[in-house]
């Protein structure tokens, strides 16, 4: 697991920028203003990007600009015991932003947190189909034991933010952390600022202080960073990337799809699943609406992620094909007639507009009788997470999913399994080859993982995959920084130079 997870990291990342002698202050724009800065949220991108591993940070980081696998952050070390359990050892000598001092408990607390049913924290999605206790055995060390054993663990545990033991379990509103910022200044619907803490446990970052901005039209961030309002835009559209000195692309680890709801007739029918698949012309959109680069998903999962399976076959372009499978579903009864409503995220990415569009007009052309709904991130979750509402008619959420891990698990049962909180369907197969393979190791793993994907996508017909994404950053000259597979889901201040 540990040379897989080496090797990952190497296919997604590239060197640590060079240190460079400048600090001082810098603003980033995005897309999405952050509706929470809840530390068990920071999972989320819009939150993630502001305050993973900058206020908030975790036992462990998977490093995805070098070779190194999964690394020591507030963990210096880890192993795993004869009873299956992972012991870790902690750092010491950190406080946190509010001055109290990091220890164990504070560790299990946040687990616990995050475990809770007290509240809605998104990072508990992730451990579904699992049971796992954590035990203080002294200040400095924790145990966490597992049930199925999870031989990736120290990996998941890059997903739990640790906050104070005295956190409650309800969400707050400014987080305490450990991380090198401190939430100095957030004014909803204009920016968020955080400055460096003078008494952080790591090496001293050159950026001082970093104020978020928030612009909807990649046009317009790009346009900021041009003139200086800006020094950074994570996220641009291809158009606008036409300066080889500021702009970068990279394969991100987002994945676009259409999450379908097997509950609701129409879309309860496998032959209508298989009919809005084969009634999208994916191939129509790279190099106009999507960028030059992304890749045609058969998978949730990007191509870099232990058990892709390269047999599976991306849907052809097939709109007589779709009308023949609508009329043969009509003819046993199916009520394919039905209104659905397609439900997409504003801003969610570059041309989010423009690409559902065109997505809602060639499932028109078939026979599909489609409404196009645009909402904002809160409204957009309660579409996509359950408890899905009751009375509901048949529904489409757009969505991006990150998975820059490199592993399925991060994905597999939340979106798929019977009881994950984004799953639109209940199949006892998929539930199996979940829990199988999460407990499997090494050529196993990979082999079941691959086993899910095709089953998926084959015979399932579980959603309508549509593209692992290219991005494009906007950096200013006065500043060092090059995007990575995990740009979109974190934004590392302290791997920003300032020249």
């Amino acid at each position: 697991m540990k040379k897989m997870l080496m090797i990952s990291a190497l296919i997604l990342g590239s060197a640590l920028p060079p240190a460079y002698a400048g600090s001082g202050p810098i603003k980033i724009v995005l897309p999405e203003e952050a509706d929470l800065l809840e530390p068990c949220m920071a999972t989320r991108s819009n939150i993630g990007r502001i305050i993973m591993e900058n206020v908030s940070e975790t036992l462990t980081e998977l490093d995805v600009r070098g070779k190194k696998g999964v690394m020591p952050r507030l963990a210096e070390k880890w192993e795993q015991t004869q009873d299956g359990s992972w012991r870790f050892h902690l750092r010491q000598g950190v406080k946190f932003s509010n001055g109290t001092t990091f220890d164990a408990k504070d560790v299990k607390h946040s687990f616990d947190r995050v475990m809770s049913d007290k509240n809605a924290c998104e990072s508990r999605r992730y451990f579904g189909g699992m049971k796992i206790n954590a035990n203080v055995v002294d200040p400095y060390t924790i145990d966490f034991k597992a049930d199925p054993a999870q031989p990736i663990l120290p990996l998941l545990m890059s997903l739990v933010t640790i906050v104070p033991e005295e956190t409650p379990l309800a969400f707050i509103r400014e987080p305490i952390g450990t991380g090198p910022y401190a939430l100095k200044n957030w004014t909803p619907g204009q920016q968020i600022v955080l400055a460096a803490r003078s008494d952080y446990w790591g090496a001293k970052p050159q950026v001082t202080e970093a104020t978020y901005l928030f612009r909807a039209d990649p046009s317009v961030r790009a346009a900021m960073v041009k003139a200086g309002e800006a020094d950074l835009s994570p996220s641009i559209s291809q158009l606008d990337a036409t300066d080889p000195k500021t702009d970068f692309s990279y394969l991100d680890s987002e994945t676009v799809y259409l999450r379908l709801d097997h509950n609701i007739q129409p879309l309860n029918d496998v032959r209508v699943r298989r009919a809005l698949n084969l009634a999208i012309d994916r191939q129509a959109f790279i190099g106009t609406l999507v960028p030059d680069g992304a890749v045609l998903a058969t998978a949730l999962v990007p191509p870099t992620t232990q058990g892709w399976n390269p047999d599976v076959k991306v849907f052809p372009y097939d709109p007589e094909g779709a009308k023949k499978l609508l009329a043969e579903a009509k003819a046993a009864g199916i009520k394919v007639d039905t209104p659905i409503t397609l439900i997409a995220r504003t801003a969610n990415f570059p041309n989010v507009t423009e690409i559902m569009e065109a997505v809602q007009s060639q499932l028109q052309e078939v026979g599909f009788k489609v409404d196009l709904k645009f909402v904002e991130v809160a409204e957009h979750e309660s579409y996509y997470s359950k408890p899905f509402k009751e009375g509901r008619g048949p529904i489409i959420v757009a969505a991006m999913h990150d998975n820059s891990k490199g592993d399925p698990s991060f994905t597999m049962f939340f979106k798929y399994a019977s009881q994950g909180t984004q799953s639109g369907f209940s199949d006892p197969k998929v539930d199996d080859l979940i829990k199988r393979a999460s407990a499997a190791v090494g050529d196993e793993r990979a082999k079941l993982w691959s086993q899910l994907i095709a089953y998926l996508h084959d015979d399932v017909v579980a959603d309508g995959l549509l593209f692992h994404m290219v991005g494009f950053s906007r950096v200013s000259p006065r500043i060092e920084f090059k995007p990575t597979i995990a740009t979109n889901s974190m934004l590392q201040l302290s791997e920003i130079g300032i020249k």
